[in-house]
């Protein structure tokens, strides 16, 4: 414990120093020996129930919780995940190798001797890979992609041809990157389908959650700004373009030929209709309908279709009001008609 107090710069509020720390936890599934941490106050009542040895906690805490040992640091959630990824389950480091079974066309200017394909991998002719670059186990890469130094693509993730993966994106399990836009025409009594003939670029540590899908463009490209973290099991339409920062939560699905500025936050199961935009700095929170467009640095919106949350929140309280006006009324009746 006290080459953790030291570690953290942390301030022992209560407990003994000489504890001994042997692995961390959740609040809630935490036993003796777990560290722990608590930066919610949500959380409050596992807090006085756990059974952690030590736990971290902010500044200001009034109420501690008997028999653990407290640790003041500045802030909880980023100091354990300091020590989970040190003593925590470490990821393989990267080693630049091409496993036998992989199969791997003619790449552009890509030095094999410095990136990593997996079991069963398949990379197309003119594919660009940049230094560090790894490609796991199963996934394929098409013609004249694109992918920057430092990327993974993880197990059986898909990379269509011609898209362009800037540096440091990371591509989960399952996403695929540049499969056909939902694209057609009805003529003649069926749908005919409209070619998709543009890319998908993805700029600089973008992140794509399991299972998600971005579209390619009909034309031109749908294209993701950098920094943006996208969750899983994600819809983006084609022509879609998303600004810088922007978290997307899963289950969300956005529309062909929208626009999201930066910084916006589209939290779980948000719709999005095609053709629309939102500003930048907007948070949409779960389950909502974006039907039209939104400025940007408006705030929260909320519902179906999309409110200011402040708005949505007011028609929510009148509305679980109406049973009792609805008595009211009825009593009113009755007495005029008495």
């Amino acid at each position: 414990m006290a080459d953790l107090v030291d570690q953290l710069s942390a301030t022992l509020l209560s407990g003994s120093d000489a504890s001994i720390i042997q692995g961390f936890a959740s609040l809630r599934e935490a036993g003796p020996g777990d560290l722990s941490f608590f930066n919610d106050a949500r959380y409050k009542p596992l807090l006085h129930t756990t059974r952690a040895t030590a736990v971290l906690v902010p500044p200001g805490m009034a109420e501690l919780p008997r028999n653990v040992a407290c640790l003041e640091v500045q802030n909880p959630s980023i100091a354990f995940e300091a020590i989970t990824d040190q003593y925590g389950l470490q990821p393989q480091p990267f080693e630049p190798t091409i496993h036998d079974s992989a199969v791997i066309g003619s790449c552009v200017s890509t030095n094999l001797a410095k990136i990593k394909v997996g079991a069963h991998a398949v990379i197309e002719d003119e594919v660009h890979l940049g230094d560090g670059a790894e490609i796991g186990a199963g996934c394929f890469v098409g013609r004249g992609a694109s992918i920057g130094a430092g990327c993974r693509l993880f197990a059986n993730s898909t990379v269509h041809e011609g898209c362009v993966l800037g540096s440091g994106v990371l591509i989960h399990s399952g996403a695929v990157i540049g499969a056909d836009g939902f694209g057609y025409a009805f003529q003649d009594g069926r749908h005919r389908k409209i070619r998709q003939s543009g890319v998908v670029q993805l700029d600089d540590d973008v992140e794509i959650g399991a299972g998600t899908t971005v579209d390619r463009a009909r034309f031109g490209r749908t294209w993701i700004g950098e920094g943006t973290k996208i969750d899983n099991q994600v819809q983006i339409g084609h022509n879609v373009v998303i600004g810088k920062h922007c978290i997307i939560v899963a289950g969300s699905g956005i529309a062909g030929s929208s626009q999201i500025g930066d910084y916006v936050v589209l939290a779980a199961q948000v719709g999005v209709a095609g053709h629309v935009s939102i500003g930048s700095h907007c948070t949409i929170t779960a389950r909502t309908a974006v039907t039209k467009s939104l400025p940007a640095n408006s705030g929260s919106y909320m519902g179906f279709p999309a409110a200011p949350a402040a708005e949505e929140r007011r028609r929510i309280v009148a509305f679980r009001r109406l049973p009792e006006l609805f008595e009211r009324v009825k009593k009113l009746e009755r007495g005029s008609q008495s």
